[in-house]
C-alpha cells in the first residue's frame, strides 16, 4: 500500500482531472495540456496560494484547516464520499486518526444478537460485512444467493473482493454486469483504507489482488471512492436466473465498520417471484444438511453445490 502522502496526492491529482474548466465556469482553451484544471485555477477557485495548493497536492495535508479543506473539496467539485475521504486523509496526515494500529483478526466474533437480528429478516437477503469486503454473517437467503461464491472461494470469512477479482469465471456468472461491481468493491475498500490506514489485513488483501489482478491495480490505481448504502443490485444465480434487488446498507452503530446489508424485492417484478423460488430451494437445501441426507452431508450449508439450472428450472 501507498504511504498516507502518496495517498494524497495521487487523490487530488486524480479528483484535479477529472473536473473540467467548463465545469466551473473557465474556458478551455486551445493550447491546454492538462487533463482537468491546472493546480493555478484550483487555487483560485478554494481561495488558497498555488503555493499553498501545491503543497497540498503533494501530500501535505499536515495542518490544513478544516475550512482549507471545504475549499478544496468545493473547487474539485468532490461528492460526499470524496469530501469524507479527503479528511480521513487529512486526520491520518494529523495523526489523529480515529483508528490505531491493532492485532490481526482474520477471524471475527459476530455478537449472537447480530446473527439473531439477521435471521428475523425474512423479506430478502441480510448480511453483515466489513469495510474489507468479509461477508462476517448471513441469513438463510444470502447464504443461498452467494452459493457460487461459497463454493468458489474456500477462505472464511468469504471475501467478495477475492471472490470478484481472483475468481472471474464464477464472479462474473454471479454479477451480470461485473465491471459495475467491480468498480464498486474497489470504491469501497478505497474508502476503508483511507478510514482506517492501519489495517494491516486490508493493506495484505490490496497488496495480493493487486499481485494477482491487473485489472484490480488498474481500478485501485483510478482512486475512486464510494457510500455504498442504497441503490440497485444485479445478480445471477444458478437456481432462480436473474435477479434485481433494491439495495439499502447501514453501518451498525456498535461495530463501527460492520455494514448491514439488505436486498429487497419489489412487489410484483420477476424478482420477486424469484426470491419465493431462492427461499424454497435454500429451507430444502439447509433441512437436507441439517438431516444428514447424502446431498446435505456431503456438502453442507455454505458451500452446496446446487443443482444445474436447467434442472432445477424444470423441477421447480
Amino acid at each position: 500500500m501507498t504511504t498516507n502522502r502518496d495517498e494524497v496526492r495521487e487523490f487530488l491529482t486524480s479528483r484535479r482531472a477529472k473536473v473540467r474548466p467548463e465545469q466551473v465556469g473557465l474556458p478551455a482553451g486551445p493550447n491546454r495540456r492538462v487533463p482537468g484544471l491546472r493546480r493555478t485555477e484550483v487555487a483560485i477557485l478554494a481561495g488558497v496560494s498555488v503555493e499553498y495548493y501545491s503543497r497540498l497536492e503533494r501530500g501535505d495535508l499536515a495542518g490544513a484547516s478544516e475550512s482549507v479543506l471545504h475549499a478544496v473539496a468545493t473547487a474539485l467539485q468532490l461528492d460526499e464520499a470524496e469530501r469524507d475521504h479527503l479528511f480521513d486523509l487529512a486526520r491520518t496526515a494529523n495523526g489523529s486518526s480515529a483508528r490505531r494500529p491493532r492485532a490481526r483478526s482474520r477471524t471475527a466474533s459476530v455478537r449472537p444478537s447480530l446473527q439473531l437480528m439477521l435471521d428475523a429478516v425474512s423479506a430478502g437477503p441480510a448480511l453483515i460485512r466489513n469495510g474489507r469486503m468479509d461477508i462476517l454473517a448471513t441469513n438463510l437467503l444470502a447464504r443461498a444467493l452467494h452459493v457460487e461464491a461459497l463454493a468458489a472461494v474456500p477462505e472464511r470469512p468469504l471475501n467478495m473482493a477475492r471472490f470478484a477479482f481472483l475468481h472471474r469465471e464464477s464472479a462474473e456468472r454471479f454479477y451480470p454486469d461485473w465491471d459495475v461491481a467491480a468498480d464498486m468493491i474497489v470504491a469501497i475498500l478505497r474508502t476503508e483504507a483511507g478510514r482506517d490506514p492501519y489495517d494491516r489485513d486490508l493493506q495484505d488483501l490490496v497488496g495480493e489482488l493487486s499481485t494477482r489482478s491487473a485489472e484490480f491495480r488498474t481500478k485501485w490505481g483510478d482512486h475512486n471512492v464510494r457510500r455504498h448504502v442504497t441503490g440497485v443490485k444485479r445478480f445471477r444465480h444458478p437456481v432462480v436466473g436473474d435477479v434485481e434487488f433494491l439495495f439499502e446498507g447501514t453501518e451498525l452503530p456498535g461495530t463501527p465498520g460492520w455494514n448491514l446489508n439488505i436486498y429487497l424485492a419489489e412487489p410484483g417484478t420477476p424478482t420477486e417471484d424469484a426470491l419465493r423460488l431462492l427461499a424454497s430451494w435454500a429451507a430444502t437445501r439447509e433441512q437436507e444438511a441439517s438431516t444428514g441426507t447424502p446431498e446435505g452431508k456431503a456438502a453442507g450449508p455454505a458451500t452446496a453445490t446446487p443443482p444445474a439450472p436447467g434442472a432445477a428450472r424444470s423441477a421447480g
